[in-house]
C-alpha cells in the first residue's frame, strides 16, 4: 500500500478512505467487502473507516459504545482478513469520552455501588462541583452561574443522568448526550418480598404502580388509599427495576479509563487499525472554572496521553472537532501535528456550485497551504453537514465566508428537504444551528453535475478524501427513515441501507461510474503526492494541480455550467483527458 501524508511519525493513507456502517450495503460486512472486489472498485480506496455498530454498541449509530469486540452478526475476523487482501486498512472509532450504560463498568458501578471498581470510572456530578454551586431539592449541585455560563450544551438543561445505587440513594452523574431512563413493568415476584401483603392487596398494588408507569407518573405519586403503609417499599421495587439507556462521560482522571484506552487500541490495532477518529476527545477534559469544551492545557495534555499510546500501536490519530472558523481551534489542533477533519469543504462546495464563484472556497484552500494542515476532507458523511464550523466573526469582509451566505447555504439545502439539528444553552435555550441533516446529493439540489464536480474538487483538495457509500450511489433524501426516528431521526435521511439489487443498478449509473473513476486516478496517480497549485483564473473558473517529479494533474472546471476536464500526465510522459460537459 502507498501512503500519502506524514503526520507525527505516522501517516495517512495515499488514495480514498471509503465510510459506511457495517450494514450499508446489504446484511453485514462481507456484502460490502463483495462489492468492494468487483472490478468496478480496483485501485479506489486504501482505507475502509467502518463506523461503530461494528462493535457492540445500542444507541446513536454506534457511537454508544458497550465494549469493543466484534459485534459478529455484522462483522467477522475473517471479513477483516478479506480488507487485508483487498490491501484496504481500516479506520474505526475510539469514542474517547464516553461508554453506553450497557457497558460491563457501568453495570458493574450500579450493581455494587460504592464497592464496585469502576465506582471512579465515571464522573461523579456532585464530587466534581462539590463547593462551587448550591445544593437543588432534586439532589444534584447547579453549579454557581460563572461556571454554568462556561458549559456547553448538546441537549437541554444540565448534562446530569440520576443514577441509583444499591443502597437506594440516587446519585448524579455526568451525562453530555443522550439519556432516557425506563420503567418495568411489576408482577408478583417483585412484591414477594413485602410479607404483609395478601394476594389480592399485591393484585391492587400492581394495578396502581402499573398504571402509573404505562402513564410515565412517577409511582412516589401515587395514592395508594389504605396501603400507604408499603408505598415506601413499592416504591423502592420500582426504581431498583428502572433501566437506562445513554451514554455516561468518563473519568479521565482515574487510572481505569487510561487503562481501558490502552486495552482498546490495543485491540482496534490487531482488527487492522492504521487511523483511529477520536470521537467527542473535546469534552473529556473537565475542570471547575474551565468550559467543559476543549479547555486548554488540559485537552492537550490528555491528547498527548493518548498519541504515545497509539505509537506504541504504530496508530494515527485523526480529531474529531467542530468549532467555529473564527475560533482558530482547527489550526491549533493542526499546528500540534494532528490531521483534522476538513468541516468547512462542504459548506463551501455547496457555496461555490450554488453561487458559481471560487472566491470563498480559495480562501479556504489558500488557508490550508498556507498553515500546512493536514486534514481528511469529504463531502457527505454517517451526520450532517457541518455549517457552525463556518462562523467567522466580526468584520464579514475578513470572514471565511459570511453571515449571510452561511444562512443562505442553510436555506437552500432546507429548501432541497434537509432537516435542521441545533445547540442549546444551560436554559434549553437554542443557541445555534449545527449541522444540517441530508444527502450530499439532495443538497445540491439532486443534480448529477453537481455531484461529479464536486467530487472532483474533492479529489484535488489537500488532505485525503473520505467518501459516505451513499454519496457515492448519488442517493437521495430518505425521509421515511428520518420521520420513523422521531425527534433523533434526522440523521437516518442519509443512512438508507443499499441492497446488492441497488448496487447493481447504481454501478450502471455514469454519475457513479464517473466518481469511481475519478477516485481510481486519485489513488493511481502519482502527482497526488505532491503539491497543489491553485491558477489565477475568472471568478466563476477552478483551476488546480497537483505535481510529483515529473508527473501532474490538472483540473479546470467552470463553476456556474459545472463541466470540467482533469488532464493528467505520468512520470514516463504518457498523457489522458477525461472530459465531464
Amino acid at each position: 500500500m502507498a501512503y500519502d501524508i506524514k503526520v507525527s511519525g505516522s501517516t495517512l493513507p495515499r488514495g480514498v478512505i471509503f465510510t459506511a456502517y457495517p450494514d450499508s450495503i446489504g446484511e453485514n460486512l462481507s456484502d460490502t467487502i463483495a462489492m468492494l472486489s468487483r472490478p468496478e472498485f480496483e485501485d479506489v480506496f486504501s482505507l475502509f473507516y467502518v463506523l461503530p455498530t461494528f462493535f457492540h454498541s445500542d444507541l446513536d449509530g454506534g457511537f454508544s459504545v458497550i465494549d469493543y469486540d466484534l459485534e459478529e452478526e455484522l462483522a467477522t475476523h475473517e471479513d477483516l482478513e478479506a480488507l487485508r487482501k483487498l490491501g484496504i486498512a481500516m479506520k474505526f472509532d475510539l469514542v474517547l469520552n464516553h461508554l453506553s450504560v450497557a457497558s460491563p463498568q457501568f453495570e458493574d458501578m450500579v450493581a455494587n455501588g460504592d464497592d464496585s471498581p469502576y465506582r471512579d470510572f465515571f464522573i461523579d456530578w456532585n464530587k466534581f462541583w462539590q463547593g462551587n454551586g448550591e445544593m437543588s431539592p432534586e439532589g444534584y449541585i447547579v453549579p454557581d452561574k460563572e461556571h454554568l455560563d462556561k458549559l456547553f450544551m448538546r441537549k437541554p438543561g444540565l448534562p446530569i443522568l440520576m443514577v441509583r445505587f444499591p443502597d437506594g440513594s440516587e446519585r448524579p452523574y455526568w451525562n453530555t448526550f443522550y439519556q432516557e431512563v425506563n420503567y418495568v413493568e411489576l408482577n408478583a415476584d417483585d412484591l414477594a418480598g413485602i410479607e404483609t401483603l395478601t394476594p389480592a392487596q399485591v393484585e391492587t398494588v400492581i394495578g396502581l404502580a402499573n398504571a402509573a408507569i404505562r402513564d410515565k407518573t412517577p409511582v412516589s405519586e401515587v395514592d395508594f388509599g389504605e396501603l400507604a403503609s408499603v408505598k415506601d417499599k413499592v416504591v423502592h421495587v420500582v426504581e431498583g427495576k428502572r433501566t437506562y439507556l445513554g451514554q455516561m462521560d468518563l473519568n479521565a482522571k482515574s487510572e481505569k479509563v487510561w487503562e481501558f484506552y490502552d486495552e482498546t487500541l490495543k485491540k482496534l490495532s490487531s482488527y487492522g487499525a492504521k487511523v483511529i477518529r477520536l470521537d467527542a476527545f473535546a469534552y473529556l477534559h473537565k475542570e471547575v472554572g474551565e468550559p467543559n469544551f476543549f479547555n486548554k492545557p488540559g485537552t492537550w495534555d490528555y491528547l498527548a496521553r493518548i498519541r504515545d499510546i497509539a505509537e506504541k500501536y504504530e496508530l494515527t490519530l485523526l480529531q474529531e472537532i467542530h468549532s467555529q472558523h473564527g475560533k482558530g481551534l482547527h489550526a491549533e489542533v493542526a499546528a500540534e501535528g494532528y490531521p483534522i477533519y476538513d468541516f468547512f469543504f462542504p459548506g463551501l462546495v455547496i457555496d461555490a456550485l450554488d453561487q458559481g464563484t471560487r472566491r470563498h472556497l480559495i480562501r479556504w484552500i489558500d488557508e490550508l497551504l498556507e498553515k500546512d494542515i493536514s486534514t481528511v476532507n469529504m463531502l457527505g458523511c454517517h451526520d450532517g453537514i457541518p455549517v457552525l464550523d463556518l462562523e467567522d466573526f466580526g468584520d464579514d469582509e475578513n470572514a471565511l465566508i459570511s453571515h449571510g451566505e452561511i444562512d443562505a447555504i442553510v436555506d437552500r439545502v432546507l429548501d432541497r428537504g434537509g432537516r435542521v439539528k441545533n445547540l442549546f444553552g444551560a436554559d434549553g435555550k437554542k443557541i445555534s444551528y449545527y449541522q444540517v441533516n441530508a444527502t450530499f446529493f439532495s443538497a445540491l439540489g439532486e443534480d448529477e453535475r453537481k455531484l461529479l464536480l464536486a467530487r472532483a474538487i474533492q479529489m484535488f483538495m489537500p488532505g485525503v478524501p473520505q467518501v459516505w457509500y451513499l454519496d457515492l450511489f448519488a442517493g437521495i433524501n430518505d425521509y421515511e427513515a428520518a420521520d420513523r426516528g422521531g425527534t433523533g431521526g434526522h440523521k437516518e435521511i442519509n443512512r438508507t441501507r443499499l441492497t446488492a439489487e441497488d448496487v447493481e443498478a447504481g454501478l450502471k449509473r455514469d454519475v457513479v461510474l464517473k466518481q469511481l473513476e475519478i477516485m481510481r486516478l486519485r489513488r493511481t496517480t502519482s502527482a497526488f503526492l505532491g503539491g497543489l497549485t491553485v491558477h489565477d483564473t475568472p471568478d466563476h473558473l477552478l483551476h488546480m494541480t497537483r505535481s510529483n517529479d515529473g508527473s501532474y494533474a490538472s483540473l479546470l472546471a467552470d463553476l456556474r455550467g459545472h463541466s470540467f476536464t482533469i488532464t493528467c500526465m505520468d512520470e514516463d510522459g504518457t498523457q489522458h483527458t477525461l472530459s465531464y460537459e
